[in-house]
């Protein structure tokens, strides 16, 4: 659970934003507005659900005594389109694959992130205390999400007109789990500028989980997130461009991506807890420039100055762009002095119009 001003609250965090989801479920064809429909709900509930069973001051179970420090747990569950958490357990920890390709997708994706937190920054999963990771495969029907409620993974297999199984993209599985990382340290408010930094965390770690599985620097890699996840019919490659803020999908169905590059768009509105799945693209793309700038492999320098940030406990919970850049700035600073890091940083924020103090 998060920590808000010293307790502990439920964290319900999801892929697909709400208003792609609104727009699905007015379609006027039955196929792509109900299971939109049925997902909102859904989502709906499981948020609800969170409020009403978190016990207060509650933390998740501590790993077992005999667990290896350094060495991933991971367990994944099938739902059997059910909606009953976990499920059956299908998959443990150092099992073979099984002919079950979604099981197999998810278990590698949560020991991609896994592996990715403790080599590059010393990081014992989400938790930095070797949390079991926990996932749960073939939610509901049609379900078109995949979210991170504070405790586990759970993936839906899409309805397949707009979006395919959310186990493809390992960057989807990224970025949930990073929200669990994001719930264990800075605990960033989901509502606002504060909201949209916690989804555009997420997006970092994903893309550079991607990056790190595919081995790719970041002038290779593509910096979309959820490539793969949209069905043939859509016109779009991915969810949102962390390059190109606004480029990801513009479809008769869908509509265009919302999401601003600077700061000169940033989108006022209520809806989305104050636009946090569209803003986030304006510290996406302040990220993508600073990687780029400095080349070679983004988890490594750009990516250890966000990570530092990010677990730094500077970094308030309300926090504005303003200050997460700021403190972007004087972690560069820290770490490497006042070199190339430090001028790419600082140079990322100005091109996307964010001010640092």
């Amino acid at each position: 659970m998060t920590t808000i001003n010293g307790g502990f609250q439920p964290v319900f965090c999801t892929i697909v934003p709400p208003h792609v989801l609104d727009r699905l479920a007015q379609a006027d064809d039955p196929a792509l507005a109900r299971p939109a429909r049925r997902t909102l709900q859904r989502d709906a509930y499981e948020r609800t659900q969170r409020r009403l069973t978190t016990v207060v001051g509650a933390r998740p179970a501590a790993p077992a005594g005999d667990a290896e420090p350094g060495r991933p747990r991971r367990a994944i569950h099938d739902a059997q389109h059910r909606t009953e958490l976990p499920g059956e357990k299908v998959r443990g920890e150092g099992d073979d694959p099984g002919p079950d390709a979604t099981v197999n997708r998810a278990y590698a994706g949560l020991g991609a992130t896994f592996e990715l937190l403790l080599k590059a920054y010393g990081r014992d999963s989400v938790d930095g205390a070797g949390l079991p990771l926990n996932a749960t495969v073939h939610y509901d029907r049609e379900y078109n999400n995949a979210f991170w409620n504070g405790e586990q993974m759970v993936f839906g297999d899409g309805d397949g007109e707009i979006f395919l199984d959310f186990t493809i993209p390992v960057d989807v599985i990224g970025h949930e789990l990073a929200h669990g990382v994001t719930q264990y340290t800075a605990n960033l408010a989901y509502f606002g500028q504060s909201g949209a930094l916690n989804e555009s965390v997420s997006d970092v770690f994903g893309a550079l989980i991607k990056q790190y599985t595919l081995g790719q620097t970041a002038a290779e890699a593509d910096w979309l997130i959820g490539e793969g996840l949209l069905a043939p019919r859509v016109t779009g490659k991915a969810l949102r461009s962390m390059k190109a803020p606004g480029t990801a999908y513009d479809d008769d169905v869908l509509g265009k991506d919302p999401q601003p590059a600077t700061m000169e768009d940033y989108v006022r509105t209520d809806r989305d807890n104050g636009g946090v799945h569209i803003n986030s693209g304006i510290p996406n793309h302040a990220f993508y420039l600073a990687a780029t700038a400095l080349s070679g492999n983004a988890w490594e320098r750009a990516g250890q100055v966000w990570y530092d940030v990010l677990t730094g406990g500077e970094l308030r919970q309300d926090a504005l762009f303003a200050d997460f850049a700021t403190l972007t700035v004087k972690a560069a600073r820290a770490r490497y002095g006042q070199g190339d890091e430090l001028r790419a940083v600082t140079k990322a924020w100005e091109q996307v119009g964010v001010r640092t103090l």
